[in-house]
């Protein structure tokens, strides 16, 4: 009866959409906030790359952790009631931020702050209950966009904490956010799913069944791909703006502008990642994906250099590095190709685990935002360590061509064993989720 009700667009489909992603949106500004105003805390505090890398990936951790059971109670108690405990909670944790005093108290602070984070489990297992498989892909691609309120910090914050301090920069966005829960709590309903509960009486699916999915080695596979996409992309949204300021010499205002010059499209462009998987199957852009990711960090990665060549007339000079401009453009197209493959990994989920979109889109969003949190501290730490500014990058080289030899021999073994007679990977037929339904796929993916 849930799948009819769903399939008939039920009443308050719309409005779920909608006010989903526009809480997204301000819980993700909130999460992101320590990458303006951290900047200002790490000159107060004097503190050290590696001390202002998890600083600002103090928030992501906790935004992680809490992604599997809140997945988990948003398929047990419906992700109206969830999604506005936590962005009140949230709230009151980034109020509270400006009463911190030393490096510790504030890295306590920003766990209270990290709650927010955990809205993506909630809104991705709400949404899903709204759509049909075959229109979840761009439903849950539309509430993907609310990243952009990354760069609703880096656009807004620098003027605010100019202006006024950081302090007020916190006080603001925690009361946005609590008007937010308020208006989410009254302008939607219960998913389809839950309210057909209430109407029966029927007792939510046990905890141990939510989490049987996850042996399935499969999950762990798109755990990776998001730790990626999604990971490195909230990693280089708290970054850049220190980046533009450390190699380029920019201001906080410029800097925080132009690491929204990469949150927008990393953002926005979600929603048509959605409609590709859609369209054309999640494995195709996920190849996309990771093709253009490893080409655009392994031109990043590449340090400004100096050289001299031994000429016949004496010695030549020249500098190989890579400029403002192209820099710019360069993140541009990451962060586009970045969101297209967040989409893609998220529409696997529904139609691999419709009953278990909480818990298994939980765990993958957990390890996502575990690369949100380990990436930035890891990046201060090259730079304490090695002393280059693009060792980032060679970061992300490594992890997403990592990603990428995965999947395509994994692909590939899979493929070949349901069609022996396949030559090569020009050969793989275009399914739609590129690969084998999940209650056979624990031990071959």
């Amino acid at each position: 009866m849930v799948q009819h009700s769903i399939d008939a667009a039920p009443k308050g489909q719309t409005s779920a959409l909608v006010m989903s992603t526009v809480a997204f949106t301000v819980c993700f500004a909130v999460w992101t906030i320590f990458s303006i105003i951290g900047i200002q805390i790490k000159a107060d505090l004097g503190l050290n790359e590696t001390q202002f890398g998890l600083l600002i990936g103090t928030p992501i951790l906790t935004g992680s952790l809490s992604r599997l059971m809140l997945g988990i109670w948003t398929d047990q108690y419906g992700g109206r009631l969830v999604y506005t405990v936590v962005m009140v909670a949230a709230a009151i944790a980034t109020w509270l931020l400006t009463s911190a005093y030393s490096y510790e108290t504030f890295l306590l602070a920003a766990l209270g702050v990290g709650i927010a984070g955990g809205s993506f489990a909630v809104g991705v297992a709400y949404v899903s209950k709204w759509y049909p498989k075959h229109k979840q892909g761009t439903a849950l691609g539309i509430f993907g966009m609310g990243n952009v309120g990354a760069a609703v910090t880096k656009f807004i914050a620098p003027f605010v904490m100019v202006a006024f301090g950081w302090e007020m920069v916190a006080k603001v966005w925690a009361i946005g956010l609590l008007v937010m829960a308020v208006l989410f709590l009254l302008l939607t309903k219960d998913d389809p799913a839950q309210a057909e509960r209430k109407r029966t009486g029927a007792k939510p699916e046990p905890l141990l069944r939510q989490l049987a999915p996850l042996k399935n080695l499969q999950v762990w596979r798109f755990s990776l791909y998001y730790f990626f996409v999604f990971g490195a992309f909230v990693a280089l949204a708290l970054w850049l703006p220190r980046y533009y300021m450390g190699v380029y010499g920019l201001d906080i205002k410029t800097a925080g502008m132009l690491g929204a010059a990469y949150s927008i499209p990393a953002s926005l462009f979600r929603a048509y990642g959605g409609v590709l998987s859609d369209k054309y199957g999640a494995r195709r852009v996920m190849y996309w994906t990771f093709i253009v990711s490893v080409i655009c960090t392994f031109v990043l990665s590449y340090p400004a250099t100096d050289y001299v060549v031994h000429g016949i007339k004496g010695p030549i000079s020249f500098t190989l590095a890579i400029g403002f401009l192209p820099f710019t453009v360069i993140t541009f197209v990451l962060g586009f190709f970045m969101s297209l493959g967040k989409a893609a990994v998220y529409k696997h989920i529904p139609v691999y685990y419709p009953g278990h979109v909480g818990a298994v889109g939980g765990v993958v969003g957990l390890i996502g935002g575990l690369g949100g949190f380990v990436l930035p501290i890891t990046f201060g730490a090259l730079n304490d360590i090695i002393g280059v500014w693009t060792s980032c990058f060679m970061l992300l080289f490594a992890l997403v061509a990592t990603a990428l030899t995965w999947m395509h021999f994994t692909i590939q073994r899979m493929e070949r064993r349901k069609h022996p007679g396949l030559r090569g990977p020009q050969d793989l037929p275009e399914l739609a989720e590129g690969g084998i339904p999940a209650r056979i796929s624990g031990s071959a993916r």
